[in-house]
């Protein structure tokens, strides 16, 4: 990087161009604005910490319109590129994709997209090309052109895409790949999910000056709780934890990301798929901004037995009641009401997204080591959070699928459900007073007591 060529003078003219400064008799590159670098001036040594200040210091103003770029007393906003909103316009449009037969979004970058990872998911992007990339997990296509050095984020297949600047038209690379995902999910999770990213690019929402990374996130921001697909072929080491008549909860490995995870099987998956549609977008609905769940990270599928598959994070400290049997003699009471805040939130935004639990007891309730904590684990200063888990049986409050089944375990449904009454916001209040009583006590409710009929009966009693 250099602001100067000490052979030969450089000529400096306001144009819309990639590269705003080179000397043409050396052929070196001097400064690209189009180029989303990741450089923070931490790493750099005193010589080209030096030079950094130099391009920081002649980028105040734009060199297409003059216009100040540099405002405002944050250190990150004093040090960082920024790029002028009216000289690099970002735009949007909706085309008519022929593959998918509907209209998707295409965002129109003025730069260089040279991130690795996709900006929805975080997924890591397969490259096709050295100017194209695409998200195996939620099919976002990013298509750049090398001779303008700008980029279009294309929202699902599209056969071609054109450039914004120069009109010129790129065939997408492998934009009928549907990896090993089903028909139905494709059409009603992947494509579903694009539809309802709402892009907000309208001038009044960008900056008059930006950050690439910053105005990306800030694209992107209400995308949080979205589930992806994953490859059944990124899992191994399967083993057996739990059954019940849903299906199969086994313990694996998620190959690309090293981590041990949970994989719930729902059998006989090919005759149920709509339920396990209504069952991903409750849980995606749920986990909107609502940090107290246990991630689900997406959902897969069973090549061979066609059975859908939840991927959940793996909580290592195990369920309330393993967690107390291990620790309930050394549990302070500050963090017991610790935990109960953190839960009691989780419940609640529940509650404010318009659903219920409907299962909600102790062996919902899952402790991990906290993420921030992770390299203190060999020391065993880690702290441990507490999440809810298992919205299997959640449901909209105002769902019309509900039916007069009793799920759950006996002593944590209020007593009304057994009278006939459907499951509520106030049952889910319930089944939170038993957890209660179980962290104070350390052993579940009724834990001396068959759980049958008999049970039932005592609990309507008020026994």
């Amino acid at each position: 990087m250099d602001l100067e060529c000490k052979e030969h003078e450089i000529s400096r003219t306001k144009v819309p161009q990639s590269i705003q400064d080179c000397c043409g008799n050396c052929v070196r590159i001097l400064c690209f604005k189009q180029i989303n670098g990741d450089i923070s001036n931490n790493r750099l040594d005193e010589k080209n910490l030096t030079l950094y200040n130099k391009v920081i210091k002649s980028e105040r103003n734009c060199k297409l319109c003059g216009k100040l770029l540099y405002q405002g007393t944050g250190k990150w906003n004093s040090i960082s590129f920024k790029l002028c909103s009216v000289c690099y316009r970002i735009s949007s449009e909706l085309i008519e994709s022929t593959l998918v037969k509907k209209q998707i979004s295409i965002l129109y970058l003025p730069w260089w997209h040279n991130c690795f990872r996709c900006n929805i998911c975080h997924s890591e992007l397969t490259f096709t090309s050295d100017c194209q990339k695409y998200c195996a997990s939620c099919y976002m296509f990013y298509v750049g052109c090398r001779y303008c050095l700008t980029t279009n984020i294309i929202f699902g297949p599209i056969v071609q895409s054109q450039c914004k600047k120069c009109k010129r038209i790129s065939v997408i690379i492998n934009s009928s790949v549907k990896s090993d995902i089903d028909d139905f999910l494709f059409y009603n999770v992947i494509l579903d999910n694009l539809d309802k990213l709402k892009i907000k690019v309208k001038s009044a929402n960008i900056p008059k000056y930006f950050i690439q990374d910053s105005i990306l996130g800030y694209i992107f921001r209400e995308n949080y709780g979205e589930i992806k697909w994953i490859s059944y072929s990124q899992f191994t080491d399967f083993k057996e934890i739990a059954k019940g008549g849903y299906g199969i909860i086994y313990k694996a490995t998620w190959l690309s990301n090293n981590e041990t995870i949970i994989l719930k099987r729902f059998n006989n998956s090919k005759n149920i798929g709509k339920y396990f549609l209504n069952k991903l977008k409750s849980l995606q609905h749920c986990m909107i901004n609502n940090y107290k769940l246990i991630r689900t990270y997406g959902f897969t599928k069973d090549p061979k037995l066609e059975d859908y598959i939840l991927v959940m994070k793996y909580a290592s400290e195990g369920d309330l009641h393993k967690y107390l049997q291990k620790n309930f003699t050394y549990i302070k009471w500050n963090e017991v009401l610790s935990f109960l805040v953190k839960i009691s939130k989780g419940l609640e935004n529940i509650h404010n997204a318009d659903f219920i639990h409907r299962d909600f007891h102790s062996g919902n309730i899952l402790f991990l080591v906290d993420s921030i904590s992770m390299a203190r684990w060999q020391s065993k200063k880690c702290s441990i959070d507490v999440k809810i888990g298992d919205l299997g049986l959640s449901q909209a409050v105002n769902s019309k699928t509900s039916n007069n089944e009793i799920y759950g375990v006996i002593p944590y449904i209020a007593p009304e459900i057994f009278k006939g009454s459907e499951f509520s916001k106030e049952a889910d209040i319930y089944s939170l007073g038993m957890i209660m009583w179980e962290f104070t006590t350390g052993c579940k409710p009724f834990d001396n007591v068959k759980h049958d009929h008999n049970l039932i009966y005592k609990i309507l009693d008020g026994e």
